[in-house]
This record gives C-alpha cells, sequence and structure tokens, in this order.
C-alpha cells in the first residue's frame, strides 16, 4: 500500500494536513476514525488502519445503525496514520474545509484484512464513543471511476434507527451550520439537525439478567462489601502429567495474558498478573464487560486472540502492538466475588457454575473456560492434537486462593520455553546495546546450566531497553556453574530476567537450536522458573509424549487446480513445483532477508496487494521481526528461514519475492547497492544493454565488481556486493551521487529522478530502492505478468545475447538450470569490498 497519491494531490507547504513522511507509523492498536468533512459537498470519511496506512472511503450521509440501510462509501487514496489525529481547516484546493473527528477507536476483523478487502467483503467490528458493534463493508459491482463500495450496520445488539447525524455534538452540528451557506447539501443537514434531537451514543441492547436475586443462593457465598482495585491471582505449578481422577476439572491452557477484572460501582478496571494496568489498553473487552450490567465483581481469565479456532500468542502481540486487527477474546474460568457476594471459598465447580450462567448471554468479546472433569491425560492427548498449549488442571472443591499452590497444575505441550538471561556477548556491525543474550534453565542444587543464546526477534525499542536493564555491566567470569559451550565474548550477569523462546529442538552439546525471541515476560522472575512456573526441560523437545521425534506438519496447497496465469494455463502447483526445483539458486538470496511478496489470490489477471507483514495466524513456517523503517516507524517484517517459508508463502499466493538489501539480524546496514536500469517506452533494448556495460565499467573504475539481473519486466540490475555491510544512509547517498555523476556525464542517456515527463527517450537510474525498508525483487522470482517471466541471474559475458529482461520465463528457467553447473552470481556474498575503501581510493586521487 503506497501513500504516492495522497501526497500528489496536496501542496504541503499550503495544507495543514500530515506529510507522509511524517506518519505517525503503527498505532498502540489497530484504529478507525471517522472525520466529518465540510468539503464542497458535505461528507463523512471513513477510514480503517490497515498495516501502515488508513484505508479511505468518502461516506456523503455517513454510517447507519439500520442494517437496511446501505450507505454509499466511495474509496479515496490511503492516508497515512497520522491523518487519523487531524482536525482542522484545509485551504483552497483538494478537499477544502474544515474537518472534524466524529468517532475514532479500534477495530477487529477474523482473518486478513487486505484479502477480505480484495475479494470485495469485508466484516468487521468497530468499538468507538459513537460506532460499535458488527459492520460491513461490500463492493459495489458497477464499474465507476473510483470503486463504489456499501457500509452496512450488521444485526447485534446495537442496531437500531439512529444515523450519525443523530450522533453529532454541538461543537459539529455548529460546524454543519456554518458550512450551510457554502453547500446545499450541508444547508438541507443544518436544517435537519435543528429540528433532530442528538443522542451522544448508541444504545446498546442490555444483557444484564433479569434478577441476580440467585447469587445469594450460592452454597457458601458469604455477604461482603465489595472490593476494589487489585487482587492476588492463583497460580498454578507445572506438571510433566496431569493429575488423574475425578476430583480435578481439566481445562484449555490459553496462550495469552493473565487478566484480572475488578468491578466495582460499575467501574471496570483491568490488571496484569503483576498488579500492572491494562484498563485502556482493552477498549472493546471493557465495553463488553461493562454489558454485562455488574456492580461489582472479581473476574478471572486470559486475554488471547483466536486465529482458526486457536489462541494465537502471535497474533495477540502483534494486535495488541497495532500490527493486525484479530478479535481479542477474555475467556474467563474464575469468578472470587459478585455482587456484594465473597466466592472465594466457595468450591471451584460451583464458583464456575455460576460464572457460566453469568455469561450465557454475554457479549461475542466474553468467553467461558468450560472443563472436563476427570481424563486428564485424555485431556492432554487431545490439546495436543489440536497443537493447543496443554491443560489447566484444577481441583474442583478448591477455594480461590491467591498464590501459588498445588490447587492448580498446568501440562504444557512443548513449542517453546521460558529461560532466564544469564548474560549478553557484544554487538557487531551496527547494532547498538547487544549481539544477544545468553540463557539458563534450572539445574539440579539451585544451580543454572547454559542452553544457548538469542539474537533474533528483538524490536529497536526492545533493544534499547534490554541495553539499560540488562547490559550496563558484566563480568567475563561465568555467574552460573555450568557455562558448557558459551561465547568467548559472554558478559555474564546474575539471572535477573526471563526470556521466552522459540526453538526447533536441541544440539548435541544442550543448546538450542535456531531460537527465536517470543517475548520478555516482565511479569515473571527467574525464581518463577525454580518454582515450577517453566515449561519440560529442553533436552525433550521436540519429542512426543512416546518418545519418537515429531517432524513439522506438511504444508498443505489448497486450491492446487486455481489457474494462476491464464494464458499460459499456470496453476498454483505449477508454481509450487517451480520454486521447489529452482530451491537450491533461490534460497540464498532471500533466506534471513527481510521480505515482500506481492500476492495474487485470483491469479494475474485480477488484483494483487502487497504484503510485508505476517497476517495474524496465516503462517507457520515464515520468520518475523520488528524493524525500524525509513520513516522512523516499526514495522512486524516477515522473513524465510528455510525453504518450507518458501513453500507456504506460496500457497498464501505470492508469486514475487522482494527482499531488502540487509539480513534481519543486521537490519541496519546495507550488504547490496541495487541500481534498476528502468528504460522508458520508446528506448531500444540495444540502449539498455549498453548503459549495463557503461555502469559495469565504472563501478570496475571504482574498484566495486557488480552483477547482473534480467529482472522480468523491462530493466535490468546492477548489484553491488558489500563486505563489510553499511549504513543505509551510507549506501544511499553512494548509489544517489552515481546515479547523478551518470546523468550529468551522459544527460542524453539517464535520468535520475522519476518524473516520468523527464524520462521520454532515457533510461532512468533507479536508485531509490537503496533505501531502509526499500526492495528489489530476488533472483529467480517468478514475476506476476502474462507469460510467467522469471528476474534471472546473468554473467556479464551473457549480456550481449539478451533479447530482452524477460527473455526466461518458467519453463525456460528450468531448463537453464538444469545445464547450469553453477550460479552466475556464485560467490557474491564472499567478495570483501566496501564503500569506505572506495571514498579513501577517490580522497587519494
Amino acid at each position: 500500500m503506497s501513500l504516492r497519491d495522497y501526497a500528489k494531490k496536496r501542496r504541503f507547504d499550503r495544507t495543514p494536513e500530515p506529510r507522509p513522511e511524517k506518519s505517525a507509523g503503527k498505532a498502540a492498536r489497530e484504529l478507525f476514525v471517522v472525520q466529518l468533512h465540510h468539503a464542497r459537498r458535505r461528507h463523512y470519511d471513513f477510514r480503517l488502519q490497515v498495516g501502515d496506512v488508513l484505508k479511505s472511503w468518502a461516506c456523503p450521509k455517513g454510517p447507519s445503525y439500520d442494517p437496511e440501510v446501505k450507505r454509499l462509501a466511495v474509496e479515496v487514496e490511503d492516508h497515512p496514520v497520522s491523518y487519523a489525529a487531524f482536525q482542522g481547516d484545509i485551504p483552497d484546493g483538494y478537499g477544502a474545509g474544515h474537518v472534524d473527528t466524529f468517532d475514532t477507536g479500534v477495530w477487529a476483523t477474523s482473518g486478513d484484512a487486505e484479502a477480505q478487502l480484495e475479494k470485495g467483503h469485508l466484516r468487521f467490528q468497530l468499538f468507538g464513543e459513537r460506532l460499535k458493534g458488527s459492520w460491513h463493508l461490500v463492493r459495489g459491482h458497477r464499474q465507476e471511476k473510483k470503486p463504489v463500495w456499501f457500509l452496512i450496520k450488521d444485526e447485534d445488539a446495537y442496531t437500531s434507527k439512529l444515523e450519525a447525524d443523530d450522533l453529532l455534538d454541538a461543537r459539529m452540528v455548529d460546524s454543519t451550520r456554518r458550512a450551510a451557506g457554502k453547500s446545499g447539501g450541508a444547508k438541507e443537514v443544518a436544517e435537519k439537525l435543528t429540528r433532530t434531537k442528538r443522542k451522544t451514543t448508541p444504545a446498546a441492547k442490555k444483557r444484564r439478567p433479569p434478577s441476580m436475586a440467585w447469587v445469594a443462593k450460592i452454597e457458601g457465598a458469604k455477604k461482603r462489601a465489595a472490593p476494589s482495585g487489585f487482587f492476588k491471582p492463583e497460580l498454578a505449578t507445572l506438571r510433566e502429567t496431569p493429575p488423574t481422577g475425578d476430583n480435578w476439572l481439566n481445562e484449555v491452557k490459553w496462550d495469552g495474558y493473565r487478566i484480572l477484572t475488578s468491578i466495582n460501582r460499575g467501574e471496570v478496571t483491568f490488571w496484569s498478573r503483576n498488579a500492572l494496568p491494562w484498563t485502556d489498553k482493552l477498549p472493546e473487552i471493557k465495553q463488553a464487560v461493562e454489558d454485562l450490567g455488574l456492580e461489582s465483581a472479581q473476574l478471572d481469565g486470559e486475554l488471547i486472540a483466536i486465529v482458526d479456532g486457536q489462541s494465537d500468542f502471535n497474533a495477540l502481540q502483534q494486535t495488541l502492538s497495532g500490527e493486525s486487527a484479530t478479535p481479542l477474546l477474555y475467556v474467563l474460568f474464575d469468578m472470587p466475588y459478585l455482587e456484594g457476594y465473597d466466592l472465594s471459598r466457595v468450591p471451584l465447580i460451583d464458583r464456575k457454575a455460576a460464572l457460566e450462567r453469568l455469561l450465557r448471554q454475554a457479549p461475542e468479546q466474553l468467553a467461558y473456560s468450560g472443563h472436563v472433569v476427570g481424563g486428564g491425560e485424555e485431556a492432554f492427548q487431545s490439546a495436543s492434537a489440536h497443537r493447543l498449549e496443554g491443560i489447566m488442571c484444577k481441583r474442583a472443591d478448591s477455594p480461590y486462593r491467591g498464590g501459588r499452590g498445588d490447587d492448580w497444575v498446568k501440562v504444557k505441550r512443548l513449542e517453546a520455553d521460558e529461560f532466564a538471561v544469564v548474560g549478553y556477548t557484544d554487538a557487531k556491525g551496527s547494532r547498538k546495546g547487544f549481539g544477544s543474550l545468553l540463557l539458563a534453565r534450572p539445574a539440579p542444587g539451585g544451580e543454572w546450566s547454559y542452553v544457548g543464546r538469542v539474537g533474533s526477534g528483538f524490536s529497536d525499542d526492545m533493544l534499547r531497553e534490554l541495553t539499560r536493564s540488562l547490559a550496563r555491566a558484566g563480568s567475563r567470569t561465568p555467574s552460573i556453574k555450568h557455562a558448557g559451550e558459551a561465547p568467548r565474548d559472554a558478559h555474564w550477569i546474575a539471572p535477573t530476567a526471563v526470556a521466552e523462546v522459540f526453538y526447533r529442538g536441541i544440539g548435541n552439546q544442550g543448546l538450542l537450536r535456531q531460537p527465536s525471541l517470543k517475548a520478555m515476560r516482565p511479569d515473571k522472575t527467574p525464581n518463577d522458573l525454580r518454582r515450577g512456573d517453566r515449561a519440560r526441560k529442553p533436552a525433550e523437545a521436540g519429542k512426543s509424549r512416546g518418545g519418537k521425534s515429531s517432524a513439522p506438519a506438511p504444508i498443505t496447497i489448497t486450491h492446487p487446480e486455481r489457474i494462476v496465469y491464464p494464458g499460459e494455463g499456470i496453476t498454483k502447483q505449477d508454481i509450487v513445483d517451480y520454486y521447489t526445483a529452482v530451491m537450491k539458486w533461490f534460497l540464498p538470496g532471500v533466506i534471513d532477508r527481510p521480505m515482500s511478496v506481492i500476492r495474487w489470490p485470483g491469479g494475474i489477471n485480477k488484483p494483487s496487494f502487497f504484503q510485508k507483514h505476517i497476517p495474524a495466524g496465516g503462517l507457520k513456517q515464515v520468520g518475523s521481526a520488528r524493524l525500524k523503517e525509513e520513516t522512523g516507524a516499526s514495522a512486524v517484517y516477515l522473513y524465510p528461514v528455510d525453504a518450507d517459508s518458501i513453500i507456504e508463502l506460496v500457497q498464501y499466493n505470492a508469486i514475487e519475492f522482494h527482499p531488502w538489501g540487509a539480513h534481519v539480524d543486521k537490519p541496519d546496514c546495507a550488504d547490496r547497492v541495487v541500481f534498476d536500469l528502468d528504460p522508458g517506452p520508446d528506448v531500444e533494448w540495444t540502449r539498455v544493454k549498453a548503459a549495463a556495460r557503461l555502469m559495469y565499467k565504472l563501478l570496475e573504475q571504482l574498484g566495486l565488481q557488480s552483477f547482473l539481473r534480467a529482472t522480468g519486466g523491462k530493466g535490468l540490475h546492477v548489484v553491488v556486493p558489500l563486505k563489510p555491510a553499511a549504513p543505509w544512509d551510507e549506501v544511499k547517498e553512494f548509489a544517489r551521487s552515481f546515479a547523478e555523476v551518470l546523468e550529468s556525464m551522459y544527460p542524453l542517456e539517464f535520468v535520475s529522478v522519476s518524473s516520468k515527463a523527464k524520462r521520454a527517450g532515457r533510461i532512468y537510474v533507479d536508485y531509490l530502492r537503496n533505501g531502509r525498508g526499500a526492495t528489489a525483487v530476488a533472483s529467480y522470482s517468478l514475476r506476476g505478468r502474462p507469460g510467467a517471466p522469471v528476474a534471472m541471474p546473468l554473467r556479464w559475458s551473457e549480456l550481449g545475447r539478451l533479447k530482452s529482461a524477460s527473455q526466461f520465463d518458467m519453463r525456460s528457467a528450468l531448463a537453464r538450470l538444469k545445464r547450469q553447473r553453477a550460479d552466475p552470481w556464485e560467490g557474491i556474498d564472499k567478495i570483501k569490498q566496501s564503500l569506505k575503501a572506495v571514498k579513501k581510493a577517490l580522497s587519494a586521487k
């Protein structure tokens, strides 16, 4: 998604609207905003944050709460996220008029928002002050200059006859009246507002039970004044196997955040398990709990994100950080207090019965955590078969006691584990703070045993914070007894923090294989790991309960018969087979590099869209890392870790692969410079080849070896490897200067600016692919164009015989690789050359 159209339509030296490059980036949660725009024709602007932009629609009459009313919504250009906070007057020009904020909040959708929009039907929920409940955006079938959609309210508790104009406050009403003289539409609305009694918020149908008298009849309930604030949660002890007997209730162990709810005089507050306030982070959950209509209560549960019917911790974190809009669910499993009665001494099975009764007509954001009585082993096997995190086993007759005890037991299925942080290694290259964290697990005798280090999965903010808290000092002497195969540059510290880490089995020295940070756990301490709050020993990871190694589940290719390239009859399965066949050559150029892919869910004759983030729950074999972009904002990028990553992306309808010129472990420095020679429509192919030869010679004169790639499109790539890698700003400045020098030396051949007006008859030297976050198509990647062309790396000696940039297609590429003994770019990552050496050589001259 691009903000290019947004920028083209505005003069930022005249308008107060935010510039694209000054976007606020990701919000804490994916937000929506509706703005009342008094332009030439008064209308509402409806905007949903999808990724790092606001998808936008102009809605003349605004949203309606009546499901029978289909409100016209005309799709307009994407806006920067920072536009959500914009209010004020736009001067004469594009969109002139006054802008007010009508409503803002967070929104959620089940599944991939981009995929739903591409298909033409987005189902979503709004959690604002004025706009609440479930809605639909449905694309119309008529061909118009701009895509036409319809905004429709879904049938739910908020359905009514209310219109957007009915919900305006006094300030926005005054704005409408002031604008009435400029537009007949505004005048009509102003007259209507004079007659209409306005409301400040839609009224939900109350779900409170008709009577709460049944609470007093719960055996063991004691009348007590309503408590307020945080209450100490009951904690579980980890066991290897579930307990047996019918005195145990077995529940699903949800993979999320423990959330405690306190309701006092109708005021809802949320707390984490270690007493941190969470109320402001969860507006939709707060709204749902308020809809229960309770005056006082204490509720205990887990905040989760549901993806494909399972709780997904990654999706939860992405939603809370604003990377996705997966619906959140508050799963409740206990209730120590309700409406004036202390239930903490009531047996658990009776507390749960009361909780289930309370939640029978609860909003969809609240759920009851069911259980089975007895059969712990069968329950655990079932949870493992469904790839759940594990089970919770609780004594059926137990009271609610804060703290850790034997009444609650957890048994976890292994895929990730928690470890104490016992040190760090030095940062290398341009990375700041530290290189990796050293990890340990509890060992017999109260000691700690080293299990490896983790250096990926950290955000920039996390690096800074951990550097301040962990890496202030450090000793070269190990702080743990069993240091094992620790690195020589280790700085050792006392165990103070807990990291939750993904890993792929255990190596011969007992070290984690391919560890990646899942999350830091500020809610836990190393002592918690000693007390049994950790998972099974890592040595047991990767084994089933029968002791056999468990292999990853195969990637299922859905709709393999779907035609992707209609002109060639190439199917989705053909694309899978292609990437499988070229994987040996393709993978070295993309592995561990942040990446954007282009997806064609309906084939190349249908709309495509850009994907750089992992959709909630959509990918299981692909790595993810939070990285800073050139704008200063950060985003969670996907990156391939192995061949399975590529095939899974193809299953997700990816055709083109566009990696960064940097690796995920060193995202601040580029190890490749890419020049894209993009010819104007009237430039002969022989001139493009001559331009590439000229660049080769000039770069050689600078002491830089370069490589050639046919893009599969119109032009050629000239690629310069760097070792050591260089900071992005240095690489971009070098590329820009080189392109400008080319233009000054050969003004009739080259142009270094992207303006189409200046590119007629010349070759555009696109150096902008060298900015942080910019990408270039990968070698051996298919292109989503008729003919199924392939981006093919070449030897410079092959340039003379090259007939076009799209000479190689899927079939001829495979035929070429069968004959190919060595990759034309073999050794590219071993070449030692740097921009500093170039500068030094030039200064010497």
